[in-house]
């Protein structure tokens, strides 16, 4: 069903292989440098940048942290029930992991929501302009991730599945990932400025 030996000469070995990993840097590049864009235009036009930040919602953002956390160790777990041959838990650990995600974008919809109804869009200032893109791309990954979680538990829980370790750690991997760029953008978006 799986394949719990783990070849460690292998260049494939770090989790979910090197091309998740290279794909996981650029990711982290490129959200690196539009934070270190946002601080320096923060430095900019502080004022803007400190009342702007104070319209944003920080109970929601602490919430959606939370969230993403907390899925991101029922991740970790369906990982371990994987390599431990238990599919079934791992399938649950999967379910509750995407349910985490799910929480965060019902959450973020709300938040998007009362930010529109507001008049606050791409064009209301250069903090709106930098909270709008790096929370709807943070976004878009957290529903390629949830797309990822789904595909890769439905391959796992099927008769005669091949899904392999490698696969379940490459889905953790970019999982992860997602709450690693939110553990940066929570608190430069919503507390710092």
């Amino acid at each position: 069903m799986n394949t719990l030996k783990i070849d460690y000469k292998n260049i494939y070995y770090p989790p979910g292989g090197i091309l998740m990993w290279i794909i996981i840097f650029l990711e982290l590049i490129t959200f690196g440098m539009a934070l270190i864009a946002f601080v320096y235009y923060g430095h900019q036009e502080p004022e803007v940048f400190h009342l702007s930040r104070l319209q944003l919602n920080t109970t929601f953002g602490a919430i959606n942290t939370v969230f993403l956390l907390t899925s991101g160790f029922f991740m970790a777990t369906a990982v371990q029930q994987f390599k431990e041959n238990n599919i079934a838990k791992s399938s649950f650990y999967f379910k509750l992991t995407m349910l985490g995600g799910f929480l965060f974008l019902i959450l973020k919809s709300i938040e998007y929501y009362h930010k529109i109804e507001s008049g606050i869009s791409l064009e209301t200032n250069m903090f709106f302009s930098f909270y709008w893109m790096l929370t709807a791309f943070h976004l878009i990954h957290v529903i390629m991730g949830m797309v990822i979680l789904f595909w890769t538990n439905y391959g796992m829980t099927k008769k005669n599945s091949d899904t392999l370790t490698e696969d379940v750690e490459a889905c953790a991997a970019f999982w992860h990932m997602c709450d690693l760029i939110w553990l940066l953008l929570f608190p430069i978006l919503y507390l710092i400025f």
